[in-house]
Parts: C-alpha cells; sequence; structure tokens
C-alpha cells in the first residue's frame, strides 16, 4: 500500500501522554503537534451517512404502496437503491449544505456475488465507495469475514485513490500475527479522528461489536475486541482533554445497543449506527410499502450527565442515505437536530407491468413527494461506470458452470406418497423411485445441510438449521451454473444465528407443521433441518405432530435425544428467523438472543457447492444427495 496522508488530526494514546497527529496539506511539514483548537462557537452541521450495505451494488426492483388518482393505494413497481443512486444523493445533498461530513457504519462487505466473485473480496465496495470519498468508516463484524488480512486488502483496495478514507475502530486490538497490528500497519485503524468545519473541530469515534465479530467473523487469532462503551468513553475524554467538544460515535453494534451505550456515555453527542440492519423514519414509512421502522429519525435520547443525544441509521443494502442537521452551541452541546432518511428510487413507474396512466402517474408522483421519505434518485454517471467492470464479472460468473450433478436432486416441499399435499411437483423419475416421498426432498435437505456445514466451516458454528421447503425453488442435475445456485435460491435472504432452548425447537417444528397441515395449511413452510432429524405425524393435532427428536452431537459423533432445557444455536434465514411461514416461536426469541451473520442464502451454498470433492476429469465440484441418516424426516404418518 503507498504511503498517504489524512486531512485529519488523529488522536493516539501512549503510555505517557496524548499525542495528536496532523497532515493539513501535502507538505512535508514534519511538526506533529496539533495547532491550538478554535475558539469554540456555536454551528450547524450535516451528516449524510449509510451502513451495512453489504456489497449491494446493483439496484433491485422493489413494490411500494402509492395512491392513484382515486386515492386508491396500489402496487408501484420501482427500480430501487444501489450504490451509483447511493454516490448520487450525497453528492447533490452535500451541495446543499456548508458543513457537511459523509459517513460508513460498517460492513461494507459479504452478502452479494460483488463481494467475493468481482475481482478480489471487497475490491467492487471499495471502489464504490471512493465514488462517495467518506471522510471516515466505521470497522463492522463482517469486514473480518475474511480475516485481518482481508481487512488489510480491503484498506489497501479503499486507499488506492485520493480519497484515503480513515477507517476506525476504538475497540479492536490487533494481535502480534495480524496484518493490521500497529508496528505493521500504524495508523491503518484508529481509535478516532478529528477533522475540521467551519474553523470547529469534530471528533470522530469508531465502534465495532465486540462479541458478535470475535465469534460470527474470522479476527486473526490475537485480535481482540473490548467493551464497546468503556473504549468509546477512553476516546471522548482523551478528544476533550484536546480541546473537541463535539462528538460523533460511528457505531458498528446495533440500534438497541446505541441507546445502551449512549444512556452511559458523557459527553457523546451523535450516534451514526449499523450492525442491526434498522429502518428509522415515520410511521407513514409502512403504508408506503416502505419496511416498518424500528424507531424515529433521528432517535432523541440523553447521555449519563442528561445532555442531548441524537441517534440514527440508514436500514441496509444501499436502499437510504440518512441526511442528519445537528446545531451544536459554544458549548458544544446539541440544541437541536432534525433528518431524514432518504430512500432511493427511479422515476420509472409500473403497475402489472405497465406504465399508469397521465392521471395516475401525477398522482403517485406526488404521493411519493408528500412521503417526505421517498427520494427520485438517477444514478451518478461516474459511479455507473465504475460498476460497469465488476458487474461484467459478475454476469460471466453467473453463466459458469459450477458444479456437477450426476443423479437428480430431488424437489419435494413436503413428503407424502401418492395423492398427499405435494406430491405432484416431484419430476415423475424422483416420484418413482419413492425415497420423496418418506423423506421429502434431496434439494432442500442438502441447502440445510449447507447451512450447518458452512456455519461450523467459517461463521462461528451452529448445532442446527433450519429451511422451509418452499424456499428452495428448483431441482438440481447435470452441469450447475452459478445462476442455478442463485435460481436455488431466489429470494436474497440472509443467515441469521439464535440461541434458541430445546423447547423453543420443538415449538418451532410445530409451528412449520401447523403452517402446513392446520386448516389453513400450505406446503411453503415444511421444515427441512440439518443437525436435527424427527418423526412427523401428519393426521395429530396441533403441537403433537413432531416425536423422537434428536440433534447430531459432533463431539461423540453420535445422535443424542433432544434436550428440551439446553441451548442450541441455530443458523437459520432471516425470513423464518422474523415469523416468516408462520415460525412465531422464532419470531419471539429476544434480541439478545439474535444475531444477523448478513450472509447470503445463496453464496452460502455456493460455498457448501465449493467445499465438495471434485470429479478428477471436469475438476468441477460434485454434488451428491445426502446419506440418509441426515435427512430430517425420519418417519411420516399420513
Amino acid at each position: 500500500m503507498k504511503n498517504w496522508k489524512r486531512n485529519t488530526q488523529v488522536l493516539v494514546l501512549s503510555s505517557l501522554a496524548l499525542l495528536a497527529g496532523c497532515s493539513n496539506s501535502n507538505d512535508d511539514d514534519d511538526d506533529d503537534s496539533p495547532p491550538p483548537p478554535a475558539v469554540s462557537r456555536a454551528m450547524d452541521l450535516t451528516i449524510l451517512h449509510v451502513n451495512d450495505h453489504h456489497s449491494n451494488l446493483d439496484s433491485k426492483s422493489k413494490t411500494l404502496q402509492l395512491k392513484n388518482a382515486s386515492g386508491t393505494a396500489t402496487d408501484v413497481a420501482v427500480d430501487a437503491g444501489g450504490f451509483p443512486r447511493v454516490t448520487a444523493a450525497i453528492n447533490e445533498l452535500a451541495a446543499e449544505s456548508p458543513n457537511v461530513l459523509k459517513l460508513h457504519a460498517g460492513d461494507a462487505m459479504t452478502g452479494t456475488l460483488y463481494f467475493n466473485r468481482a475481482g478480489e473480496a471487497g475490491e467492487a465496495d471499495a471502489a464504490m465507495m471512493n465514488t462517495v470519498c467518506f471522510d471516515a468508516m466505521t470497522l463492522g463484524n463482517h469486514e473480518f469475514d475474511k480475516g485481518d488480512d482481508g481487512l488489510y486488502q480491503f484498506i489497501e483496495f479503499l486507499h488506492a485513490g485520493s480519497c484515503q478514507t480513515p477507517l476506525l475502530s476504538a475497540n479492536v486490538s490487533f494481535g502480534p500475527d495480524s496484518a493490521l497490528n500497529p508496528a505493521k500497519a500504524p495508523d491503518w485503524v484508529q481509535p478516532s479522528i478529528t477533522v475540521q468545519r467551519d474553523g470547529q473541530s469534530i471528533g470522530l469515534i469508531g465502534l465495532t461489536i465486540a462479541d458478535k465479530t470475535q465469534q460470527s467473523s474470522s479476527p486473526t487469532p490475537g485480535t481482540t475486541f473490548s467493551d464497546e462503551t468503556e473504549a468509546a468513553q477512553q476516546q471522548i475524554d482523551a478528544l476533550r482533554d484536546q480541546g473537541v467538544n463535539k462528538i460523533v460515535v460511528m457505531s458498528h453494534i446495533g440500534y438497541g445497543y446505541d441507546q445502551e451505550v449512549a444512556a452511559n456515555l458523557s459527553g457523546v453527542d451523535v450516534i451514526v449506527g449499523g450492525d442491526s440492519h434498522s429502518l428509522l423514519g415515520p410511521d407513514s414509512m409502512a403504508d408506503y410499502g416502505i419496511g416498518t421502522p424500528a424507531g424515529a429519525y433521528p432517535t432523541r435520547l440523553t447521555d449519563k450527565d442528561g445532555k442531548r443525544v441524537c441517534v440514527v441509521q440508514a436500514w441496509e443494502y444501499a436502499q437510504v442515505v440518512g441526511e442528519l442537521k445537528v446545531s451544536f452551541d459554544e458549548n458544544g452541546d446539541v440544541t437541536a437536530c432534525e433528518g431524514r432518511p432518504h430512500v432511493l428510487i427511479g422515476e420509472t413507474l409500473t403497475v402489472g407491468g405497465t406504465a399508469p396512466n397521465p392521471a395516475d402517474e401525477a398522482a403517485m408522483q406526488a404521493d411519493i413527494e408528500a412521503s417526505s421519505t421517498l427520494r427520485v434518485q438517477a444514478p451518478d454517471a461516474n459511479a455507473v461506470a465504475t460498476l460497469e467492470p465488476f458487474k461484467e464479472q459478475v454476469d460471466v460468473y453467473s453463466r459458469s458452470v459450477v458444479a456437477s450433478v450426476p443423479q437428480e436432486l430431488c424437489s419435494r416441499r413436503v413428503p407424502g406418497g401418492p395423492g398427499s399435499v405435494d406430491y405432484g411437483r416431484s419430476s415423475a423419475q424422483c416420484n418413482a423411485e419413492g425415497s420423496v416421498n418418506a423423506r421429502g426432498g434431496d434439494i432442500q435437505q442438502l441447502v440445510a445441510q449447507a447451512y450447518l456445514e458452512v456455519a461450523n466451516a467459517q461463521y462461528g458454528g451452529a448445532d442446527i438449521s433450519l429451511q422451509s421447503g418452499g424456499g428452495v425453488r428448483i431441482p438440481l442435475q447435470g452441469n450447475v451454473t452459478a445462476a442455478n445456485v442463485i435460481e436455488v435460491l431466489p429470494f436474497g435472504n440472509m443467515l441469521w444465528r439464535l440461541d434458541i432452548t430445546g423447547e423453543e425447537v420443538l415449538g418451532m417444528l410445530e409451528d412449520g407443521l401447523e403452517a402446513v397441515y392446520g386448516p389453513t395449511g400450505s406446503t411453503g413452510p415444511y421444515p427441512y433441518a440439518g443437525g436435527l432429524r424427527f418423526e412427523v405425524d401428519s393426521l395429530a393435532s396441533k403441537g403433537n405432530r413432531v416425536s423422537n427428536v434428536e440433534v447430531f452431537d459432533s463431539a461423540t459423533n453420535s445422535w443424542q435425544a433432544l434436550n428440551p432445557a439446553r441451548s442450541y444455536k441455530l443458523f437459520v434465514l432471516s425470513f423464518n428467523a422474523t415469523g416468516g411461514d408462520g415460525y412465531t416461536t422464532l419470531a419471539n426469541v429476544p434480541a439478545d438472543r439474535r444475531q444477523d451473520i448478513g450472509v447470503l442464502d445463496a453464496d452460502v451454498l455456493q460455498t457448501y457447492i465449493d467445499m465438495q470433492t471434485k470429479d478428477v476429469n471436469t475438476n468441477l465440484p460434485v454434488l451428491k444427495r445426502l446419506p440418509v441418516e441426515l435427512y430430517s424426516t425420519k418417519r411420516l404418518v399420513e
């Protein structure tokens, strides 16, 4: 990585004193002492921010609820989000205000093919971030998914041009074997920096979620994460000792935890958050079909001294740019904060695949304007051009053959014989074999097993996994392309890990079976599980359909009876974890027992495919049916 300088002052702690480094220009002045702080005075600051874009660089179709000319809410398809729109929105909003900070609150990486199938891991994300030129980024847990070496490489990409975005985390300590150990890479990741706006110093502090990063990502052994609140307060105190009285904490610890930490800090003014993918804004966002807000934008709190703290977050996946306007008095205290989350959409509206009539179009555009959150935004041309070569690589990869399947991986949502609820879904050949009648779909079971094995290989481990039968869309046979893998799991769900009791495991299974065999049942929710097997009586009453539940114990390499009182780690789609397909038991698991792992379901399946033994002639991984003993449905009574 080339040498680089920052347009900021950097605060670091030594054993003897607090030192500050300053590079105010591109000169080679050897005087590293900071200038005396300017006399504090009132000022207004605009913070433009994103978080958790997770390699979501393309736009996507989204369905909104907009009122037509008669005032009726109508399903309207729009092109939404995408990083070129993020770049354009930040540039336009920045031009409207005099004192602007552009911040990224972490988790730039992991989540789509752009992360690891378009150049080196993180290269596309860094290139797109450099079209914005952020003033700072805090490290998210997923910045460590490829270890400290992977993060080092990402920083190299991020600093390949002129932007030199500082990377912040006050609570990370890079171990002696880390590529980012300060002895090897001084100041590549810093606890805090100061930036100048309108002659005033503003302190920026980074925080990374500690336990989740240690347990669910892959930091280099020896790299550790300290308590978030203690680390933040230490940096606040250091900054205040330097005369900095306007403090922004860039936290990747989650909206709920942000509120807890804010109440225990002294001297924090603003928290720009990430990690929980929280949509903040007015309740009306749900009426428009945008999503259900977790709280107000901004959320106004007080710190331990009773002073105002403004907390914001900008949802997920390059869909929202947050705009926060903060007023400080001459003491550096917040007197007011206002703002909005800008939900980025294209100008073209379609209803049922066609353009609305002129009267409806005018009414819908007026409704967009009235929303206060929907923002019609053209993509930035430079960002589009920057993305194009990476997009071409993703397209080429999608057409590439990634696996060989010698025997059909049959698809069946629900096991059962002729005339059963889902019998006609499988091919005639699969039905003739009869295995899907007894155990269900091979491809459904393989996906559940893939989640389990990849979780244990890369994401901190799991005891069991769950996949709804209907979420797996196609069988596989013959040569399989990367695009086919996405067709298997086309809905773009992320994997979560929940800590649930054995009793909740039973509740989860009964939820899925009730959603299939209950009075309003459908085929999609049938539970396929990895590391978990059970018997099903489809004729039994609600709550009594599952029995003889066993969990595979890797320590003893044996199946053992489910312990209702024990805690199990469940790897599961976000859709099911939040109650989708009727899994209400999972929806009721409290927040402190759930983690958003932030990896895409289809990418997990591809990782599993890559782990399989390769054919000596084609060098392709070979996907085979799982051993019978790994199928979750041991026996079905119908």
